[in-house]
C-alpha cells in the first residue's frame, strides 16, 4: 500500500475523523477513514500512542462487572473498567483513577499490565493496556452525569450464566469467559 496523502476531515469533541488515501495493490486510488482520540499530524504517528486502560478486577474469587449504559450502541451492557489515560498521568495511575471514578473501590495490588493492544483496529488508532487488579473497599459512585454505571461482583457460575443471556463489550466477554471458565 502506498499512502499518498492523511488529512484531518473533522474535529470533535471527542474524537477526531481523518481521511487516509492511498495507492491500493492494483495501483487504485482508494479512501479509508478512521477516527482517533489524538490530534495525529501526519501517518506515521498513527498507533503510536497508549491512550487508555482496561481494568479485569477480582475480589474473593469473584469478578467485577460493570453494568452502563453505551450511547454508541443504545444499550445497557456488561463491561470492565475503562478510561483515558490523562496527560502525564502513568498507566498505574490511570487504573487508581479509574477503578475510583467508576466503583469506589481502591487497588489492592496490580497483578499484570498487558503491552498496549488495539481497542478497535479496523477504524481507530487507540491502543488501550488491559490491566489485572485485585481491589478493596465498598462501592460509591463518583461517575460523572453523563455516565450510567452499576457496578457488581459476581461468581464464576453467574458469569457462565450472563454469558449465555446478556450482552458484554467483546474485552468483557473474553475476559469474563476465560475467568468463570478456566
Amino acid at each position: 500500500m502506498q499512502f499518498i496523502r492523511f488529512e484531518k476531515i473533522k474535529d470533535g469533541t471527542y474524537l477526531k475523523n481523518y481521511e487516509i488515501t492511498y495507492l491500493n495493490k492494483s495501483g487504485r486510488e482508494k479512501k479509508y477513514e478512521i477516527v482517533s482520540r489524538k490530534e495525529i499530524h501526519s501517518i506515521e504517528e498513527l498507533g503510536k500512542h497508549v491512550n487508555g486502560v482496561s481494568i479485569a478486577v477480582t475480589r474473593d474469587d469473584k469478578m467485577l462487572l460493570l453494568r452502563e449504559f453505551r450511547m454508541g450502541v443504545n444499550c445497557t451492557i456488561y463491561n470492565l473498567v475503562a478510561g483515558l489515560l490523562e496527560e502525564n498521568e502513568t498507566i498505574e495511575e490511570c487504573i487508581a483513577r479509574e477503578l475510583f471514578e467508576e466503583t469506589g473501590l481502591s487497588v489492592k495490588k496490580i497483578n499484570k499490565i498487558l503491552p498496549p493492544s488495539f481497542a478497535a483496529v479496523a477504524i481507530s488508532d487507540t491502543m488501550t493496556q488491559i490491566a489485572f487488579v485485585e481491589a478493596d473497599g465498598e462501592f460509591e459512585d463518583h461517575t460523572s452525569e453523563n455516565e450510567l454505571i452499576e457496578a457488581a461482583f459476581y461468581s464464576k457460575e453467574e458469569i457462565r450464566q450472563m454469558l449465555e443471556t446478556e450482552q458484554f463489550s467483546s474485552r468483557a466477554q473474553v475476559i469474563a469467559y476465560f475467568f468463570a471458565c478456566h
